[in-house]
């Protein structure tokens, strides 16, 4: 996953893809999307034994749950590969320890056959425990290999049964590992309890959270992240930032990861060209426990120190990211061939933690770097203050007006005629 604030166009890919802390040189460009491996996703289903509940839309969830399944494997792209794994699905027993072992791969992770996938789905029946932390790292085993997106859909009806193994540092481990896996999260009928532990197994690595009561939420929401698996992929380039704007390695437009020390600076370089905006948004990442109350800076100033405009986030202990961005339009100049202005952008995170906590290596830090066409008078919807708003209120002023004088005519024939009569 990832909790935005004022993010700038384009900003936050996935949080999980972060990079150990290897440089490229100063003028690395961010990579074009690869999209050359197969997409890969690994539907996680629960099928514990309160899946038996019958509390969506008069069946049980797990009769819900094997509807959406059969639906989305006929709607899933020819080039994802698919893969079903289950959670809670074979143990019946009491012992404990065994049935937080309960995870099994229904149907491998590659080439959908559709057929063959549904006739396993039709065999599930709602049986044991709820281990969503061993399914997430066996999931995540299900995926590794090859360039392409990686996607885990996690559906469950309850917490996880099998602590200490929590499931949100479980997903805070698989997204420290930088394999670029996204976890998302769909909670049937959720309790409060529920929906805190899905939502953060899905915001440690950039994912979503939903919650769902009825078959069709559940159908629509797992074929739009199935769909999304499709997406091109677009791999971050690592850069090193530097302690001060005249050292900074010079970025041009792309996506950037780096490693930041707790209450450390980093600084980068865009160039800018007259008539031109930048827009630049950066994400720092909590792989750790943190303390409460954190925040992140970034700034865009000129080679002299002088600012030019911020953006900045606070956060209270309840996300795993926090991120903010900025944007920068460049006058035109009345010169031909005036020359662009380098604008250097600082980084800084106001993260701490408690002792015994390693503060190294850095924080993953993520930045979007964007330098655009800037927008023209006549495109500039807030050119007047007011945008295409003004034409709106030019029209209700008149018609206010002429609605006035209407009014004031019946008003006074209506006194004339009492007069007379």
């Amino acid at each position: 996953m990832i909790t935005r604030t004022r993010l700038a166009a384009g900003a936050c890919a996935l949080l999980a893809a972060l990079a150990a802390g290897m440089a490229f040189p100063a003028g690395a460009v961010a990579g074009e999307p690869t999209g050359e491996d197969a997409p890969k996703v690994d539907l996680v289903l629960d099928v514990s034994g309160s899946m038996r509940t019958r509390d969506i839309d008069g069946g049980t969830r797990m009769a819900a749950a094997k509807q959406a399944f059969n639906e989305v494997l006929d709607a899933t792209p020819e080039e994802v590969q698919l893969g079903i794994r289950t959670l809670g699905a074979d143990y019946p027993g009491d012992d404990r320890k065994t049935g937080c072992k309960d995870t099994a791969q229904l149907y491998p992770v590659g080439p959908l056959d559709r057929t063959e996938a549904k006739t396993a789905v039709a065999t599930l029946s709602p049986t044991g425990w709820t281990p969503i932390g061993p399914a997430l790292l066996k999931a995540a085993d299900d995926l590794d290999g090859g360039d392409g997106s990686k996607r885990i859909v996690l559906i469950s009806d309850g917490e996880d049964t099998c602590a200490p193994l929590d499931p949100c540092e479980v997903a805070r481990e698989i997204a420290a590992k930088g394999i670029g896996l996204t976890i998302d999260t769909l909670g049937l009928v959720p309790n409060t309890k529920m929906r805190q532990q899905l939502s953060c197994i899905a915001e440690a690595t950039g994912g979503t959270y939903t919650s769902v009561e009825h078959t069709d939420e559940l159908t629509d929401k797992v074929n739009q992240l199935v769909d999304r698996a499709a997406d091109p992929v677009v791999t971050p380039v690592a850069t090193e930032g530097a302690d001060a704007c005249a050292k900074a390695p010079t970025l041009k437009s792309g996506l950037y990861t780096d490693r930041e020390e707790f209450g450390q600076q980093r600084w980068y370089r865009v160039d800018v060209e007259p008539g031109q905006e930048l827009r630049a948004s950066v994400s720092v990442g909590a792989d750790r426990a943190v303390n409460p109350s954190y925040g992140v800076l970034l700034r865009a100033v000129t080679v002299h120190g002088r600012e030019i405009v911020r953006g900045e986030a606070t956060g209270n202990g309840r996300t795993d990211a926090l991120s903010t961005g900025l944007r920068y339009p460049k006058q035109e100049s009345d010169e031909e061939d005036a020359p662009a202005e380098a604008v250097c952008l600082q980084v800084t995170n106001s993260f701490s933690v408690a002792s015994g906590v390693k503060t190294t290596p850095g924080l993953p830090l993520e930045l979007t770097v964007d330098v655009v066409d800037g927008p023209g008078d006549s495109a500039d919807v807030a050119a007047f203050g007011l945008g295409r708003g003004w034409w709106l209120l030019g029209l209700l002023v008149l018609v206010g007006f002429l609605a006035g004088l209407l009014w004031g005519w019946l008003s006074r024939w209506r006194f004339a005629i009492w007069r007379t009569n």
